[in-house]
């Protein structure tokens, strides 16, 4: 079977990429290449450059290719952008799922794996000791977690008007490389925004010490992408089992929370830059804590993440380095 994987060009997916190719599946990526990057695909993956809303062009590669499944990758997802920009987000996010859904469906593909995101749950109300399961109840607090929230009833809808069995995966702090060449390029996410700040010589920034935690700084989940890569590869894989069929929503992430003020010693060590971080307020709608239970995804898929936040952040730097030589020149 061939496998769809639409923003295939971009971070995550070209990670999703190589670990579905490394496992032997046949994969085309489908990305328009606004945020991508061709040269991180291995030789030899077909790249077809265009939206995934192109009911037309999806439905030519559909049938070029052969497909049976896809991955769909491809959406905005920057939380501030959406906050400024909501009709965009709802537009590509879920009007563009909306068309890739209809088309793949006429196509004849049956099996369909989301990329959502833990943005669906907002701040949950539950203890701060306590993990996020899928049972937790969803109530984001920004355009995009709406659109993911809004995407994966979507899914599961087609799924059953279609006899499409379909996997949503709801994945926490995304960080890290699998090599350099492959690292984030944005400066949305902690790790670069800290590695950013110290390579302009100024200090990382803390946005709030007096949150209910253990050293009063927010505590999160984060997971490496080749984690996550190889959670979509155990989500195809299942379902291209015989007799794959309904629905699964899972989380990703690594059940261990990590906080703020840990991260940033973590990469003072590895950038061997102890530049100290300057504490901010809080921001608006910041959890003190959001860790996700994994438990599920271990039970349906037999996946669980094996990569710790030290070698997120060394992997993460390697890749800042590359692209900002001047930030070892120090």
């Amino acid at each position: 079977m061939t496998w769809l994987i639409t923003g295939g060009a971009g971070y995550i997916g070209a990670h999703v990429a190589r670990a579905m190719t490394g496992a032997g599946e046949r994969v085309v990526v489908l990305d328009n290449v606004t945020s991508g990057v061709p040269d991180r695909l291995p030789a030899g993956i077909p790249l077809v450059r265009g939206s995934a809303a192109d009911a037309e062009l999806v439905a030519r590669v559909c049938a070029e290719h052969q497909v049976t499944g896809v991955v769909h990758l491809a959406a905005h997802k920057q939380v501030g952008e959406s906050v400024e920009r909501p009709e965009m987000y709802y537009r590509d996010n879920l009007g563009g799922l909306a068309t890739l859904l209809e088309t793949v469906a006429a196509a004849g593909v049956r099996r369909f794996v989301f990329s959502s995101s833990a943005a669906v749950y907002g701040n949950p109300d539950i203890p701060v000791t306590d993990l996020i399961t899928e049972s937790t109840p969803c109530a984001p607090v920004n355009p995009y977690g709406e659109t993911k929230l809004a995407g994966e009833w979507l899914v599961r809808a087609a799924g059953r008007a279609h006899q499409m069995a379909t996997v949503c995966l709801r994945y926490f702090n995304v960080a890290g490389a699998a090599e350099p060449a492959l690292a984030d390029t944005g400066v949305f996410n902690v790790i670069p925004m800290v590695f950013d700040r110290l390579t302009r010589g100024e200090a990382p920034r803390i946005f709030g010490d007096d949150y209910p935690t253990p050293d009063g700084t927010c505590v999160r989940d984060y997971i490496h992408v080749a984690d996550l890569a190889e959670a979509h590869l155990s989500a195809a894989r299942r379902l291209a089992g015989a007799g794959a069929s309904g629905d699964l929503t899972l989380n990703i992430g690594t059940g261990q929370g990590v906080s703020v003020r840990e991260l940033v010693d973590v990469i003072a060590d590895v950038t061997d830059d102890r530049t100290p971080a300057l504490v901010e307020p809080r921001r608006p709608g910041d959890a003190p804590r959001a860790v996700g239970s994994s438990a599920l995804a271990e039970k349906e898929l037999g996946w669980t993440a094996s990569r710790g936040v030290r070698e997120m952040v060394e992997s993460a730097w390697a890749g800042w380095c590359l692209r900002h030589p001047e930030a070892t020149a120090k």
